[in-house]
Order: C-alpha cells, then sequence, then structure tokens
C-alpha cells in the first residue's frame, strides 16, 4: 500500500480532531477524501505530509514510516494544502528552480519537465514574473507544478482547484488521472463533489473525525436517494443526523457488502 494510516488520532487541546482512524490506498487509486469543516481532513493530510506529528497511531506513505523515515517520505509526496503558499517575490521560474535544488532532481529532466508543465497550466508567459504580481489562480497553479515536479509516487491535493478557471482544473484531472495510470497514488479532498464523483474510483467520508462511509464511488451512491455523491454526502454528515444515514452505515459494513 502506498499510504496506509492505522488508528490515527489528532488532538488539540481538549478538542479530538481525528479519532482513531484506520484506512489504507494502494498504488495507482484516486481516491477521495471527504467530510464537512472541521471533520479533519486537513489534519489527516497535514501528517500524511510529515508537517505535522499525530497524537497517537502510525502512518506510512510510500513504503516509509513517517516516525522515523520523514525525508524519504516526503521526497517521495508532493503535497498541495488548503491554504497554499509560494514565495511571493521569486517567480515561478526561480520557485520551480528552487523545487528542483531541494529535491536533487536531475537538471535536464527538471528542465524539459518544468517547461512541459508550464506551458500546460498556460503559466509560460509569465514564468518571469513575480509571483507576488500573478493572478490567485496563477498562484495556485504554481503551487500545483511544484508539487508535480519531482514525479510523486503518492499524491495529497486538498482543494486542489481554489481559484482555478475551468479549463485549468480539467487539466489538472488529466494530469490526475495520467499519474494514476502511472501508478501514482493521490488522495484527493475536495468540496467540489460533482468532480470528485467523476474522477476519484474510491471514497472516505470523515465526519467529526471519525470514518463514517470507506467504499467504492458507485457503490456509495447506489445507496443514496438522489443517486448522486452530494447527496449520499449530506445523508451521512447532516449535523442532526438522518434516519437514512442509518441505512447507509448498515449497508457499508464489511458483513452486509460480501
Amino acid at each position: 500500500m502506498s499510504i496506509e494510516v492505522s488508528n490515527l488520532r489528532v488532538r488539540y487541546g481538549d478538542v479530538d480532531a481525528v479519532r482513531g482512524i484506520s484506512f489504507a490506498v494502494p498504488a495507482g487509486q484516486i481516491c477521495g477524501y471527504l467530510g464537512p469543516n472541521g471533520a479533519g481532513k486537513s489534519s489527516t493530510l497535514r501528517i500524511l505530509s510529515g508537517i505535522q506529528g499525530p497524537t497517537s497511531g502510525s502512518v506510512r506513505v510510500a513504503g516509509h514510516d513517517l516516525a522515523t523515515e520523514r525525508l524519504s517520505a516526503q521526497r517521495a509526496l508532493g503535497y498541495v494544502p488548503e491554504t497554499a503558499a509560494a514565495y511571493s517575490l521569486l517567480t515561478p521560474a526561480e520557485y520551480l528552480e528552487l523545487v528542483t535544488e531541494l529535491y536533487e532532481l536531475p537538471r535536464g529532466a527538471a528542465e524539459e519537465r518544468r517547461g512541459t508543465l508550464l506551458e500546460r497550466f498556460g503559466l509560460g508567459e509569465v514564468q518571469h514574473r513575480a509571483i507576488a504580481t500573478l493572478s490567485k489562480g496563477q498562484r495556485q497553479k504554481v503551487v500545483l507544478l511544484s508539487a508535480l515536479l519531482h514525479d510523486p509516487s503518492v499524491l495529497l491535493l486538498d482543494e486542489p482547484l481554489s481559484g482555478l478557471d475551468a479549463n485549468a482544473a480539467r487539466t489538472v484531472k488529466e494530469i490526475v488521472q495520467g499519474l494514476a495510470a502511472r501508478g501514482t497514488t493521490v488522495l484527493f479532498s475536495s468540496h467540489r463533489l460533482e468532480l470528485v464523483e467523476r474522477l476519484c474510483e474510491r471514497v472516505i467520508v470523515l465526519h467529526q473525525g471519525a470514518i463514517v462511509a470507506d467504499a467504492p464511488t458507485a457503490e456509495l451512491i447506489s445507496l443514496s436517494r438522489g443517486r448522486t455523491l452530494e447527496t449520499v454526502f449530506a445523508e451521512l454528515t447532516a449535523a442532526k443526523g438522518d434516519l437514512h444515514s442509518g441505512e447507509i452505515l448498515e449497508a457499508l459494513k464489511p458483513g452486509a457488502r460480501s
């Protein structure tokens, strides 16, 4: 498995943000990681990225235990956080050159890949302008490119389409699908459920720090009254609960699906 999470707990003061969750994602799978605000999604992704440590539990990324092999794990992954920032005084070209140096990438291959990505995201004409002068969408593209430049084996995406227009969003979708076809593991967190429904073959739903659903996307949708991922998500995470959510949870139990 490229991502392995076992009994992960995250506590901030008196608040249990993540309550002992466990899941694994194999190579080549695009897995949606969903939940309402405050469910624990970003906390999980920060821990998987190695930026933050768990309160308890274990995490492995690309075969590396983050507790003992954090740098090896980080070299194998690309991460786009929910609120990403780049060095605003650098240009996109300079920032990606910095990423090349940090990952110690072969210069020739890195330059070729950088040029391809800049053009594919429509940043070729602004690659020598300061990042501070770029639009929000263009800055988001730079962050995305920095996560893709070293061709990671694991990709963590937390609201990666923020600020992107329809064409750029389509480009991200195509790139993610292409990476997965080559064996890259993708954990994709987004509130754009229609995109998750089309892109992700599997969905994990987190609510109040616990996993309330983990199933193939098509199977999860089949349990929904409205036959959409948005509907089943609402049923599983309604603030006051939903009688139908209990039926969904029962149907998702391993014994019920065998």
